[in-house]
């Protein structure tokens, strides 16, 4: 298996910055891939935030499988979670409550100090092309941020002024130098997180064959009319000879590797997790 790493020099200085600010927060907003919850927290951040209020916010939530969402809210029982799904944002009107009342406590001592009117300062964080800048565009309900479906196209940070007292840190996408396990880059490239062209697709596209057959078998049996029971070889072929994939009598594997990342992405496979609490 082929190790995937993705740490560019503006993420670098994008931690440092998000180190620098933490402390002008009062409530961080994380954003995870809820396809892939485990592989996009952040290991970096986990410090980071020892001593600080935060929101898991469980993001395009509508491409995952609904059932392994309710499993992850109960995996995140002792943080305050919330789903989030990909396009219409549901869920992202209960963000300024939640933090409200999280928050209760430190505005009625601002009070009795005679400070009122205090802003909640929030920060978003997480890592590339999660939906950070989506998310903003909601809560302020117009377009602030520029938003692309790949990753790293945030590369500042910048304030955004929400509504009734509430300020938002946007930060850029960060990941962290190095992958603990193998799938994790796996998990990260194929939703997204890292950029396509610089990834090799080999053993990340066999390894989500693999991953298929053993837990959405019928949805990749129906949508490319194959059984599962053919060799992971013979698949990629009988998909190549199916697309029109085959040149001079050879399956042309790069095509037919963007055929099946793409067909996860865009749920022509269903709604697919790619991790489930305990495995």
């Amino acid at each position: 298996m082929s190790v995937i790493q993705w740490f560019p020099g503006h993420m670098v200085k994008a931690r440092k910055e998000i180190e620098e600010k933490i402390k002008l927060v009062d409530i961080v907003l994380e954003l995870v891939d809820a396809r892939a919850p485990k592989s996009s927290l952040n290991p970096v951040f986990e410090k980071l935030l020892e001593n600080k209020k935060k929101v898991i916010l469980l993001t395009k939530s509508d491409l995952s499988d609904s059932e392994i969402n309710d499993q992850w809210i109960k995996y995140f029982k002792d943080t305050p979670c919330l789903l989030i799904d990909s396009v219409h944002q549901h869920n992202a009107y209960q963000i300024p409550k939640l933090v409200r009342a999280m928050m209760q406590e430190k505005t009625e001592k601002n009070k009795q100090r005679g400070i009122v009117n205090k802003s909640i300062k929030m920060m978003i964080i997480g890592i590339p092309n999660v939906g950070k800048s989506t998310l903003i565009n909601q809560l302020a309900n117009k377009k602030r941020t520029k938003t692309e479906n790949r990753p790293g196209v945030t590369r500042v940070q910048q304030w955004v002024r929400l509504y009734d007292g509430l300020d938002l840190l946007d930060t850029p996408g960060v990941l962290w130098p190095k992958f603990d396990e193998v799938i994790i880059g796996y998990n990260l490239a194929l939703t997204g997180a890292i950029k396509d062209d610089i990834i090799y697709k080999d053993d990340m596209v066999l390894y989500f064959i693999d991953y298929m057959r053993e837990h959405y078998r019928a949805n990749f049996e129906q949508h490319y009319s194959l059984s599962m029971d053919l060799s992971n070889i013979e698949i990629l072929d009988t998909i190549g000879k199916m697309r029109g994939l085959m040149h001079g009598g050879q399956c042309d594997y790069e095509k037919v590797y963007r055929v099946i990342i793409n067909d996860f992405r865009s749920l022509k496979l269903g709604r697919i997790s790619l991790e489930v609490p305990g495995e």
